[in-house]
Order: structure tokens, then sequence, then C-alpha cells
């Protein structure tokens, strides 16, 4: 006959710094929605591929600090409710994985409307440009500082982070671009530049779109070594064997395992779970686990066929 004692710490990432992130996030979506608006007009008055290639980019920007906010709220708001076991939680993946997909399409459209002006160049008013290549600097550098420390504890705000990085680089593109087209005249600077910034974010589009579509399809994290866990759980004083483990990420900095140990006849279920709890925690830092524990005897868990 086999049992089952739950060893549960799903405790939720804090609330205080949840809080945090949402006000950094506040100010750098006001910061770059206001910057934005500078950017399009400008860009379409002058003709600058480069300056809409880096609002276009700066749009994606401000969608995602969109999304990034929406997820937080959502997932702080709904963590308790009933329907919802793991809460809302997945949002915040979702939309870094929707962030990925923005970026590739930015991408794209720079480089196909960089290759059809490359033939003939069009004439870009420069100082304008220079001028607004310099304030976008300044803006992407104070939500850079902002952004810095969630992008260490969160997907979400890690991808906002990111498109903040890339388009400090394209700031610094359109200054440059700017400045070459003043001294020499050359107008074909204007697309290449524009390109240069469509191709710096494509693989930084891959690396969210791959670590977000981990997440969902729920592989194991990065690094996880599972033969370790297991070898580290069947070595514990009174178990027997290890079987059924999972480990997956639920959300960012929230790592979560599942596994069924089996215990010798006679054994403390108890201690057991609690020595399996700690170890767990400190040598792999997985605090939040669901162990199942079952007789040495038990042989049900073998009729599963998934």
């Amino acid at each position: 006959m086999g049992w089952s004692l739950m060893a549960h710490d799903h405790g939720a990432p804090s609330a205080r710094a949840g809080a945090r992130h949402a006000r950094r996030l506040w100010i750098a979506f006001g910061l770059i929605i206001g910057f934005l608006i500078v950017q399009v007009v400008v860009g379409l008055v002058t003709g600058s591929l480069a300056l809409l290639s880096d609002a276009g980019h700066m749009a994606t920007d401000a969608l995602g600090l969109g999304m990034a906010l929406a997820a937080i709220t959502a997932a702080n708001r709904t963590v308790h409710a009933r329907h919802r076991t793991f809460g809302l939680y997945r949002l915040e993946i979702l939309a870094a994985l929707a962030n990925a997909v923005l970026l590739f399409v930015v991408a794209g459209y720079v480089l196909v409307e960089a290759a059809r002006r490359l033939g003939d160049p069009p004439l870009v008013d420069s100082l304008p440009v220079f001028v607004v290549g310099v304030i976008g600097l300044c803006v992407n550098c104070v939500a850079f500082v902002l952004l810095r420390q969630g992008a260490t504890e969160s997907l979400n705000v890690r991808g906002a982070y990111y498109e903040v990085v890339a388009d400090t680089l394209g700031s610094i593109g359109v200054i440059v671009a700017a400045a070459l087209m003043a001294a020499t005249g050359w107008g074909w600077v204007d697309p290449v530049v524009g390109a240069a910034i469509g191709v710096f974010i494509l693989p930084r589009a891959w690396r969210l779109g791959r670590d977000a579509l981990r997440v969902l399809v729920q592989a194991a994290p990065a690094g996880t070594d599972l033969d370790a866990i297991s070898a580290a759980l069947a070595g514990i004083d009174g178990v027997n064997g290890v079987h059924d483990l999972h480990v997956w990420t639920l959300t960012s900095d929230m790592d979560v395992l599942t596994a069924h140990l089996a215990v010798n006849d006679g054994g403390d279920s108890q201690v057991v779970l609690q020595r399996a709890r700690t170890m767990l925690a400190e040598q792999f830092r997985l605090s939040h686990a669901t162990l199942q524990v079952e007789t040495a005897d038990d042989h049900s868990c073998d009729e599963m066929t998934w």
C-alpha cells in the first residue's frame, strides 16, 4: 500500500519585488512613449530610415513594457484565484514570446526597406536626425538603468531590457549616420545604418524567443543536471528509489520539481521529506518541490503510461 505525503514550498515571488519592477517599468514606459512620438514625427519629416527603424524598435520597447506591466499586474492580482492554481505567472512568459515575435517583424521590415532604398538613397536632413538621436540616447540610458536589476529576476523585464539595450545602440547608430551625412553628403549611410540596426535586433529576438519557448514547453531549466538531482535524492537515508522526476520553470526565478520517493519499510516519511526539501533548496536552489512518498514495494506507479 502506498500513500502520499506532499512537501510543498510554493512561495510566490516577492510582492515588494513585483511592485518595484512595476514602478520602474512605468517610468521607463512613460519616457519611451513620449520620445517615440518625437521620433516618428521627425523621422517622417526628414525621411530618415535610420530614425524610423529606431522608432519601430522603440515602438516594440513601448509595447513590450506595456505587456510586461500588464503581465505583472495580472499575476499579482490573481495569484490566489481558486480556479487558477498557479496564478497567471505564465502571462509573463507569453508576453516575452510576443515581444520576440515583434522584434523579428520590425527587423524584417527594416532590412527590406533598407535594400529598397540603397538603389536610390533619399535626401535626408541630418541636423534634426542628429538632435533626436542624442535625445534618444539619453532616454535609453535612463531606461537602461531603471530595468537593469529587474532583468536579472524576470524574463519579461529581461525582454524589455534587451530591447532598451539594442535601442541604445540604435540611437548611437542614428547619431553616427547623421554626422556622416552632414560631413560627407553620403545618402547611402542612412539605409545602411537602418539595416545594421535591424541585423542587431535579430539575435536578441532569437534568444528571448528561445528562452520563452523553453519555459512554455516545460523543458528542464538550462544547466539543470537531472541525474545529479536524482542521485542526491536517492542518497538520502531511507530512500530506496526515485522515479517520476520532473523539473520545469513556472515563470522567471520560479523553478518547480516533482518526484516520487520510494522509502524502505519502517522508514520515517516525514524525516525523508524534510531532508529532501532541505537538500533540494540548498544544493540545487529548488525550493518549490512536491514530493510523493511511497513504500518500496508499491508498484502502482508502474501502471502509468506517460
